[in-house]
């Protein structure tokens, strides 16, 4: 039975919370590895990458019980709201003050929230929503296409800015530390990642649509210096996959930008994360006819020395602008009747990969969706083989899926109850065209016109990573082009969490996507869950409101 949202009484709720005092905001980057119920304390919840917890309060039984415990709106830009006084940083003379949107992952940590929007950040109250500190950075400008969190370490929190700086706030006033410039605001790089912190490594990454090499960084946390970085593509000569390039002059101009989080692995030390597209995205004459490592792949770096210990491309020589840019899950689990230690990752190119995550070693491929048309096979390596006959013509060519994905950046999820991998997806056709040969008109992602010829539906899939196949879809209703949901969370509870096309709030059957309660706030970022007090929250984010619902 689908339920409604039956908002607690406010001042109920306030009297029952005045008189418990917030936790000590100071987070040991050791309780990542092993989160307590009543934290986030990291994007993914924890290094996993799963984003499934443990509590199970909530249940299939009792979710119909689910109302509206709190909400709060946040506000933009450098004006002081309410009886909170805005902090003001910032290098630049530009002020971005319309409607926030939260996109991304909200922390938890201390009885404390700290969420985000292109240059704005906030601390609000677990318990009743109530605004602690706003800080908002004045920017030279760029791209605000969205944050997607902050990371966190003792007493600091850090974020990333559009015009790429990565800034350490007092977790407790929200006062500014410092600010460092993590990548060239003129080469037009802009910065939307959550960082990760693993021990004293601050890792961080940028986004650019241009010609210039994606990069890793990690920084010291205390001060902002740089430890070390790794180059995603080949930067000068001798360097590993050059010869998947035209020249050198190309391969260091290739992209492959590292723009969302990825997933650790404590026994190997090893950082797992995918790449970006490879520039120019669409006319690829002036790369060469190689690979273009390593674009478009998942890579494992050791998180002490940012050596690469494996990798593996998902979309060689890419033509469509298929990133790798998903955080990879990583399961113990077992494969072939035997135990292993695996990464699981659903590409935006529309298949679906298991690997062994000590060695690269690959598993399974699998298309995700009838409708991907872009291949003609998969190789030896297990690597899908592009279809030349699918890249941008004069005449036109029917592709699928189209620029935006079967998958996007919005985080999958996993259940250990299940053994299921979930993914929120996307089937959809578009006419590609050749615009120009030109390569200045080609740089970055220039060169094409795409046509979008509608959706064929948008879903969440439930995955089994031993075989790849599909085990259950839920089709979001309607035939709009709802695009790729914000995310999920899965539960011990046995349920999945996620927003849908519609913009419902939905908690479905983890074992056969049966949708059981429903609330439609228009959701734009991905579920989380927490315990305080004895009660279990679920909380999202729509647009510039946050959500928190529990059990009456």
């Amino acid at each position: 039975m689908i339920g409604s949202i039956r908002p607690i009484a406010l001042f109920l709720l306030l009297a029952s919370c005045s008189s418990l005092p917030l936790t000590a905001q100071y987070l040991d980057p050791a309780q990542i590895l092993n989160p307590a119920p009543d934290s986030w304390p990291t994007y993914s919840g924890d290094y996993s990458g799963r984003r499934f917890s443990s509590l199970k309060q909530i249940d299939r039984a009792d979710v119909k019980d689910l109302s509206l415990a709190w909400s709060a709106r946040v506000y933009a830009g450098p004006a002081s709201h309410g009886d909170v006084e805005t902090i003001v940083g910032g290098v630049g003379d530009n002020e971005f003050d319309n409607r926030p949107r939260i996109g991304g992952a909200i922390l938890l940590v201390g009885g404390v929230l700290y969420a985000t929007a292109p240059d704005n950040a906030w601390a609000l109250d677990a318990r009743d929503g109530h605004e602690i500190w706003h800080y908002y950075w004045k920017t030279k400008g760029g791209t605000h296409i969205g944050n997607r969190g902050v990371g966190m370490w003792k007493n600091w929190v850090y974020m990333e800015t559009p015009d790429d700086y990565l800034v350490c706030l007092d977790a407790r006033t929200g006062k500014e530390r410092w600010h460092k410039q993590i990548a060239s605001f003129a080469e037009q790089y802009f910065s939307t990642m959550a960082p990760v912190v693993i021990g004293n490594h601050l890792l961080v990454g940028t986004g650019d649509d241009l010609d210039e090499p994606g990069f890793l960084q990690s920084l010291d946390p205390d001060t902002g210096e740089l430890q070390w970085r790794f180059y995603t593509v080949p930067m000068k000569p001798g360097d590993p996959g050059l010869d998947t390039w035209r020249n050198l002059d190309a391969a260091s101009h290739g992209g492959g930008n590292v723009w969302v989080p990825g997933s650790y692995d404590p026994e190997t030390h090893f950082y797992i994360f995918g790449t970006g597209n490879p520039t120019a995205a669409y006319t690829s004459q002036m790369r060469g006819p190689g690979d273009n490592l390593f674009t478009c792949s998942l890579i494992a770096v050791n998180v002490d020395t940012g050596k690469m210990a494996w990798y593996f491309q998902t979309s060689p020589h890419d033509t469509h602008d298929y990133d790798s840019a998903q955080t990879p899950v990583l399961v113990n689990g077992k494969f072939d009747g035997k135990p292993r230690k695996l990464v699981l990752t659903l590409s935006r190119n529309g298949f679906y990969f298991t690997l062994d995550r000590v060695t690269g070693e690959h598993l399974v491929t699998a298309k995700a969706a009838d409708t991907v048309n872009w291949d003609q096979g998969i190789d030896k390596r297990g690597e899908p083989v592009r279809n030349p006959a699918k890249d941008f013509d004069i005449g036109g060519a029917l592709v699928s899926p189209s620029n935006g994905g079967v998958v996007n950046w919005p985080p999958p999820a996993y259940s250990p109850q299940t053994g299921l991998f979930y993914a929120p997806t996307k089937h959809s056709y578009s006419m590609y065209y050749l615009a120009t040969l030109d390569p200045r008109g080609a740089m970055g992602l220039g060169g094409k016109d795409e046509k979008s010829l509608g959706s064929m539906g948008s879903n969440i899939t439930a995955i089994n990573y031993q075989t790849g196949k599909i085990v259950w879809e839920h089709r979001y209703p309607g035939v709009a082009d709802y695009g790729i949901g914000p995310g999920l969370l899965t539960t011990a509870g046995k349920l999945l969490f996620a927003g849908d096309g519609g913009g419902n709030l939905v908690a479905y059957d983890i074992t056969d996507g049966k949708p059981l309660w429903h609330s439609r706030i228009g959701v734009s970022n991905a579920p989380e869950t927490y315990m305080l007090d004895g009660h279990q929250y679920v909380l999202v984010a729509a647009g510039d409101m946050v959500y928190a619902f529990r059990r009456n």
